[in-house]
């Protein structure tokens, strides 16, 4: 809920530094569009209720006001007096006196926000099923439920227990909890399928399970019959109170009985509520992230250094009016590191693209020794598969002392911070795409990183050879 009002007056000092900032710098629009949020913040004092306070403008009046923001973390509790407080708005909005601050406007901005919440939950839970289920064979969770799902302090989600099959198989039924067990399994019950028991599982029990969680993510809770289990009437009056129609369909796809008839997790991606042509800045940060490791680390303060500040950065047409600048000044720097920072740990994945190819299991998924050493062959056992992305390479190249060859230092920096050095005599005939293959080959680098890497020898060696020339 957001209430402009007149602002305070502010001293000569901060007026003079306003005038020189650009007035297009909007961060938000009223349902109206005649007020508009700026980016500076406004001291309003120990406010009860008041969280968020920024400096805006009165569009037809032309006037500076300001922009409250009252946050309410209990839907229910704000639901059960909502009438009250629109009451009491009303009311304050028709309080006019020339001594006494006037409330403009009020209005409310929940099921925007709630929507781009459930959108993006759903988007990294599904990012995370399609990975399970595209590696080769595909690892079924199997206990994905409300308490499985952790939401981080910046809004990436991680899914846990996806190991919880495996060690429910494995572990002697001596060692379990029945007690503790037939509770968990009573509470949770409403996410496992109809058939979960009867058929082996597949990738469909995820799906539902999934699908019941994004029901109670949309409703924020189902009621359940006490301390013991959520009912079957329950869930149905959960799929009636949904309003956005796409989004019960989307639900109902997941819910459905028959398992052939739930779509994939992939497949769930691309469904309208959830589809969205991703923006060129997300494109772009992702494809910064991508090829971060051949620039230097501090590559954007020593770009920001070289910049014209006042510089247009791009233009925006207008019919009948000046076109709209954004100029380099307008960027938050901060705000552009904590981005980068939030696409790299995956809170805004890439939804649109698929992988070249099934992903193969993790080397903990790897059989065991013992059942390797079953099977005899003749041939000789390959070299284990890296499957760790590379995050950082460096290379370096130096003269032998007999001048005939080159002595190559390469560091590369998984993504789980491991460095690993390697070193190599090269010769005149090797190359920069038969080394990275080489690599591959012994389970030194992934095969998704081969061809990254054989460009980036391949510019070292034409930058340390040119040089030497």
């Amino acid at each position: 809920m957001a209430a402009p009002e007149p602002a305070p007056r502010r001293s000569r000092e901060r007026e003079r530094e306003d005038e020189s900032e650009d007035e297009s710098d909007i961060l938000e629009e009223s349902p109206c569009g005649r007020w508009q949020k700026r980016r500076e913040q406004v001291n309003q004092g120990n406010m009860p209720g008041i969280q968020s306070t920024f400096l805006a403008m009165d569009t037809e009046e032309g006037v500076e006001v300001v922009w409250n923001e009252l946050h309410f973390g209990d839907r229910k509790a704000f639901a059960a007096h909502e009438e009250k407080i629109q009451a009491m708005f009303e009311q304050l909005a028709l309080v006019d006196h020339p001594n006494i601050v006037k409330l403009h406007k009020y209005w409310l901005d929940a099921s925007e926000a709630r929507a781009r919440a459930w959108k993006r939950w759903c988007t990294q839970i599904l990012s995370a099923l399609s990975f399970l289920h595209a590696c080769s064979p595909p690892i079924i969770h199997g206990n994905l439920t409300s308490d499985t799902i952790f939401i981080q302090h910046n809004g990436l989600i991680k899914i846990g227990s996806v190991w919880y099959r495996i060690f429910s198989n494995a572990l002697p039924d001596d060692l379990r909890s029945p007690i503790l067990a037939e509770r968990e399994e009573l509470r949770n019950l409403h996410f496992f399928p109809p058939e979960y028991g009867e058929v082996a599982d597949g990738t469909a029990v995820d799906i539902f399970s999934f699908g019941m969680c994004a029901l109670e993510m949309a409703v924020l809770e189902i009621q359940a019959n006490g301390d013991t289990r959520v009912t079957e009437e329950a869930i149905v009056r959960a799929r009636h109170s949904l309003n956005d129609p796409n989004m019960r369909e989307f639900i109902l796809s997941c819910l459905a009985r028959d398992p052939a008839r739930r779509p994939s997790a992939h497949n769930l991606l691309f469904h309208r509520v959830l589809f969205e042509v991703h923006s060129l800045k997300l494109l772009a940060a992702h494809c910064f992230i991508q090829h971060q490791y051949l620039m230097p680390e501090n590559v954007v303060e020593e770009k920001t250094k070289a910049m014209d500040l006042h510089a247009v950065l791009a233009e925006v047409p207008r019919p009948q009016q000046p076109p709209m600048q954004w100029r380099y000044s307008e960027v938050s720097f901060l705000e552009l590191d904590k981005f980068l920072e939030d696409v790299r740990n995956g809170i805004y994945p890439l939804m649109n693209f698929a992988a070249a190819r099934p992903l193969g299991l993790p080397r903990v998924l790897a059989p065991p020794p013992e059942e390797a050493q079953k099977v005899k062959t003749p041939t000789p056992e390959p070299f284990d598969s890296e499957t760790r992305k590379v995050i950082h390479m460096q290379c370096n190249l130096e003269r032998s002392e007999d001048k005939a060859r080159w002595h190559l230092t390469l560091l590369l920096v998984l993504e789980d911070r491991l460095h690993r050095q390697l070193t190599y005599d090269l010769l005149p005939t090797d190359s920069a795409q038969d080394l990275a293959a080489e690599l591959v080959h012994y389970g030194f680098l992934r095969e998704d990183d081969r061809l990254k890497l054989a460009v980036f020898l391949e510019t070292t060696f034409l930058k340390y050879r040119g040089a030497q020339a």
